[in-house]
């Protein structure tokens, strides 16, 4: 086998530019399959953490019928503890189970602020503002001032809220609501800090206030319309989910939905079945760069008819011959699967760093959806060899058929057609 191997790795360079050319079509494939890999697993991770982020948490409580009506920010529905006895001793019981760090109350309303020419729609949430920056990234994304302070009127607003209603951090703004009651109520609050995220939820349609003032002013005193529990990792989510199910249950609390993640995301399983289907175009991107490969072996072998003839005649049996153009392939896929995981890899750690903004390609998108324009690829050792190895394995494969063939030949009918 020694012996093979080195014939065979001296046999690449008795034709240098078919080999380079071979090399490099296996290594851009592969480069491809690094780089594709690294992009879907970004954006999957970048669009999960925001949706855990700012909508379910890893697990969502809410009442069965807000969850229904929750586009119209109902507050006829709340979150009110085990038969309305409040939250204090629902959000206890939840922390006491195994695996639940956190207990992240929200509360959410419809509000409006006249311009004076328009009313401008938006989203206020009453939050623990504590709570939310050990949680969420929105720390990252306060470009200008601070965040509220409980107890205070104040508010957070987005980048393009705030030049949709004409203000600016140090402003005061009057914002129009409904409370629980359906009155309506105008209150000043004073703007204390700017958002500016890619995402547009974020930037375009929410606003942020302490969920004290906000219970107070929708007369919503301990209540919120929903609760988010947070694990040490979301993997340990199936474990934690029916113990929080089964609490409700034993509360008799059957109004309430304990929903992980997933369950409340249509985005999330059709990414994960979109990285599935993935898997099958890179096979393919493989497979295309084979060709090439297939296409110089079976060269090398019209080339070289006459030698293989004589070496079968000196004895070397079929399966020599057979492992021989292999192992040529072989190096071949080796060579290029390495160049291409490693090309791949440093693409995608410095991409890693920078990102890409799709603001444009996806300025169209509802800001209710919860998609960053900022997406950034994950480099990976595990992707790397992952496809160094597909590499190796297919261009392997794909040379038995011209080894098979050579492998095939006679050795009087070989020396006669050289």
């Amino acid at each position: 086998m020694l012996f093979l191997a080195k014939l065979a790795f001296k046999n690449l360079f008795r034709s240098k530019s078919r080999t380079i050319v071979s090399v490099v079509a296996v290594a851009f494939a592969v480069m491809v399959v690094v780089f594709a890999r690294g992009l879907i697993e970004g954006m999957i991770a970048s669009v999960s953490a925001d949706h855990i982020y700012y909508h379910s948490g890893h697990i969502r409580i809410v009442d069965a019928e807000y969850q229904k009506r929750e586009r119209l920010l109902t507050l006829k529905y709340p979150v009110d503890g085990f038969a309305g006895r409040g939250l204090e001793e629902m959000t206890a019981a939840l922390e006491n189970l195994e695996d639940i760090e956190m207990v992240i109350p929200r509360l959410k309303f419809a509000a409006t602020v006249s311009t004076g020419e328009e009313l401008v729609a938006m989203s206020g949430w009453g939050v623990v503002p504590e709570q939310e920056l050990n949680f969420t990234d929105l720390e990252d994304y306060l470009v200008e001032g601070r965040m509220v302070t409980a107890g205070q009127r104040e508010v957070v607003m987005g980048t393009a809220l705030l030049k949709k209603i004409n203000c600016r951090v140090g402003d005061k703004v009057t914002i129009l609501f409904n409370t629980a009651f359906d009155s309506l109520r105008g209150i000043t609050f004073r703007i204390v800090g700017r958002v500016e995220s890619g995402l547009k939820l974020l930037n375009e349609l929410i606003f942020f206030l302490p969920l004290d003032q906000t219970q107070r002013l929708l007369d919503m005193e301990d209540q919120v319309t929903e609760l988010l529990l947070v694990t040490p990792d979301k993997k340990l989510i199936p474990e934690v989910l029916p113990k929080v199910k089964a609490l409700l249950a034993e509360q008799g609390e059957d109004r309430y939905l304990a929903l992980s993640y997933r369950e409340t995301s249509d985005l999330i399983p059709l990414m994960d079945l979109s990285a599935a289907i993935y898997n099958f175009i890179y096979i393919f991107l493989v497979l295309l760069s084979c060709v090439v490969v297939v296409n110089t072996m079976i060269m090398i072998v019209k080339e070289r008819t006459k030698e293989i003839g004589m070496m079968a005649a000196l004895g070397l049996e079929k399966k020599d011959i057979l492992q021989l153009f292999v192992i040529e392939g072989a190096i071949m896929g080796v060579l290029g699967s390495l160049c291409g995981a490693v090309a791949g890899h440093l693409i995608n750690s410095y991409l890693a760093g920078v990102g890409f903004d799709y603001g444009e390609a996806l300025s169209g998108i509802s800001s209710e959806l919860i998609f960053n324009t900022m997406i950034y690829p994950v480099s990976s050792i595990h992707d790397s060899i992952f496809s160094f190895a597909l590499g190796v394995i297919i261009v392997t494969m794909a040379c038995l058929i011209p080894a098979r063939k050579a492998a095939g030949l006679e050795p009087s009918e070989a020396m006669r057609e050289g």
